[in-house]
């Protein structure tokens, strides 16, 4: 059986700065994607059993994206490449709601997502030690030794 890795919460944190905006994925009932434009933070919190942790602040969301929370809590945050043919930062993650800012009927919550898998992404070039075994991406997982 294969066990499921934890997330490298230094290297995600070390590659966060490169990376001022992003997208945050969700999907409708439809399994349409919705996505929207997002400035997630990183804050690591104590050590757990298993290690550091961390919960990812992505900050105010809106009516569609929390309607989609309702029913999926598996979310994707994408960050494009500081420059082209640069990694794309990619983190799924389980999204974690906080309760409505007001009870006079605003829909905006804060969003927080517990990272369950962050990687670096971007197509391979010809240098890259996967394309000599036939790769098409060139992957920099940030994943704990099991």
């Amino acid at each position: 059986m294969r066990t499921k890795k934890r997330v490298d919460v230094k290297r995600l944190a070390a590659a966060l700065p490169d990376y001022p905006f992003g997208y945050l994925i969700t999907v409708d009932d439809g399994y349409r994607a919705h996505t929207v434009t997002v400035e997630p933070r990183l804050r690591e919190l104590p050590d757990g059993p298993d290690g550091p942790e961390a919960l990812i602040d992505v900050g105010l969301i809106g009516g569609r994206t929390r309607t989609n929370l309702a029913e999926r809590r598996d979310v994707t945050l994408l960050w494009p490449p500081p420059e082209p043919g640069g990694y794309s930062l990619i983190v799924d993650g389980i999204a974690e709601l906080s309760d409505p800012q007001d009870s006079a009927g605003d829909e905006t919550v804060d969003l927080g997502v517990v990272p369950t898998r962050a990687l670096l992404h971007r197509e391979a070039d010809a240098d890259s030690p996967g394309a000599a075994k036939g790769c098409l991406h060139d992957c920099v997982v940030f994943s704990l030794p099991d």
